[in-house]
């Protein structure tokens, strides 16, 4: 062979073992992640094809399939539609997925390892395949609490059960009508989806990271409690104005108000107060280290995780000097918190000092209704002592009790939180975290209203009493 021809064959020889390696590396490798990927409408329209799962809320299908008679054989549908939009999500043709129905989506669409016999069944007996069904932990009464409240406004409310980490309420708004993004006229859904923003489309609740506020105020007085040098009684320095360590800054407290004549005043009815000053000078007391150590064993360490939706991380931000310490301390500067951590910090206090992880499914089960997995409760960490949770508890009552909290409050029932409004360029965020009953707590709280333009205890501290009072009446509370 000449070396012209030498040279071909060798060519041809390398072009097609690039071509197998690509091949095998195509199929074996990616093979997953194709499968799965967002723009991958062959696998989507296969899924058409078989009766997807249902997700369930308390027995009550908040999304289903339905047959037709167009060459999509099954529609999916969502009864109750915008109220669990944030949390389903929507199964779309063109769009594919989001939310619940995207993070579940083996076992809704049946090819779950888990439904593998039940799909060698089906070969045998001819059975059509379907999927498996998802159940939340979702309380429909507090959800429907929780988007009544937020109607009209951006923002979100998480609920928790303090005690497992279960999801009892997860709203986002504004929200959106999932079944006009799974309908199967393309145009109609691509007009649909035109008109909404981006806001709709967001998950307040897990996806968006916001200054908390003085919600911080809380870790601040767990790092605080914990470090052994303080009770509730303790008295701190409350002047009316805080010069920032090495600046010619000044802090005021909110409105220019004075927290105690200027005095020093009991950490307890610092927080009742929420008196800025006594928690920026406190914060730089304690000292960086305890501060970021205490945010981190509450969740806010820059790692987020999945329920299974992903939750956003939130974090503390870089501290540079002391200024900036007091500061973070009152929740401003860099600090960034979703509500789902801010729920999280109102229900590791509500079970004595324990974080539960949140979790959303409760149980999964094959076409026949047959349990064949459950989620069991997780503990994530301990942030304080359950000594340090109860005197944190005392203080947060005496907030909804005497101070900001006020509009939190529920004849016969006590109720323990903190609230906040958050300096933002336009207008002030509004948050509350709160648990109820305060001595045997059976739910726990975060509401957050973007640009509330008003603080915490006008506007989310109701929202917050609404919500709680849902769900202790549905327990007979």
């Amino acid at each position: 062979m000449n070396a012209p021809l030498r040279k071909v064959a060798i060519s041809v020889l390398v072009l097609f073992t690039l071509l197998i390696i690509n091949v095998n590396y195509i199929q074996v490798v990616r093979s997953d992640e194709l499968r799965t990927n967002q723009s991958n409408t062959r696998q989507l329209a296969e899924e058409y094809d078989r009766e997807r799962g249902s997700i369930v809320v308390a027995g009550n299908e908040v999304a289903l399939s339905t047959a037709t008679d167009d060459r999509l054989t099954y529609l999916r549908q969502y009864p109750a539609g915008e109220l669990y939009a944030a949390v389903t999500g929507y199964y779309s043709v063109i769009y594919n997925s989001t939310g619940i129905e995207r993070a579940e989506n083996d076992l809704l669409a049946g090819s779950d390892p888990r439904l593998t016999l039940r799909r060698l069944a089906d070969l045998f007996t001819g059975r059509d395949p379907a999927g498996g069904n998802v159940e939340l932990t979702l309380d429909p009464a507090v959800q429907q609490a929780a988007m009544t409240g937020l109607e009209g406004v951006t923002g979100a409310v998480v609920a928790l059960d303090p005690s497992t980490g279960a999801i009892l309420g997860l709203a986002s708004t504004p929200s959106y009508d999932p079944n006009q993004l799974s309908s199967h006229d393309p145009a109609a859904i691509r007009a649909y989806r035109e008109q909404l923003t981006d806001d709709q489309l967001t998950n307040q609740a897990i996806s968006q990271r916001y200054s908390p506020g003085s919600i911080f105020k809380v870790i601040v007085s767990a790092a605080a409690l914990s470090s052994g040098d303080f009770t509730p009684q303790t008295t701190v320095p409350a002047p009316d104005l805080l010069t920032l360590p090495g600046t010619s800054t000044t802090m005021e407290n909110f409105g220019g108000e004075s927290c105690n004549g200027g005095a020093d005043q009991a950490l307890i009815d610092a927080l009742t107060i929420s008196c800025n000053t006594a928690f920026a000078q406190l914060g730089i007391d304690l000292g960086e280290e305890r501060i970021r150590d205490m945010a981190a064993a509450f969740g806010i360490d820059d790692e987020g995780f999945k329920m299974p939706l992903t939750v956003a991380p939130s974090k503390l931000g870089d501290i540079e000097n002391d200024a900036q310490l007091g500061i973070s301390s009152i929740g401003q500067q860099d600090v960034q918190v979703t509500p789902m951590q801010a729920a999280m910090i109102a229900a590791a206090v509500a079970n004595d000092g324990t974080l539960m992880k949140p979790y959303l499914v409760s149980q999964v089960q094959a076409p026949d209704l047959t349990v064949i997995d459950k989620t069991d409760p997780e503990e994530m960490g301990q942030p304080v002592s359950a000594e340090v949770a109860g005197q944190l508890t005392e203080m947060m009552t005496s907030v909804v009790d005497n101070g900001t909290g006020r509009r939190a409050r529920i004849d016969g029932v006590q109720v323990a939180g903190k609230t906040g409004t958050a300096e933002n360029s336009a207008d002030d965020h509004s948050w509350f975290i709160g648990f109820a009953p305060a001595d045997d707590p059976k739910i726990a709280v975060a509401v957050f209203v973007r640009n509330g333009g008003r603080t915490g205890g006008d506007v989310s501290a109701p929202i917050a009493r609404t919500v709680i009072q849902a769900y202790l009446d549905g327990q007979g509370g």
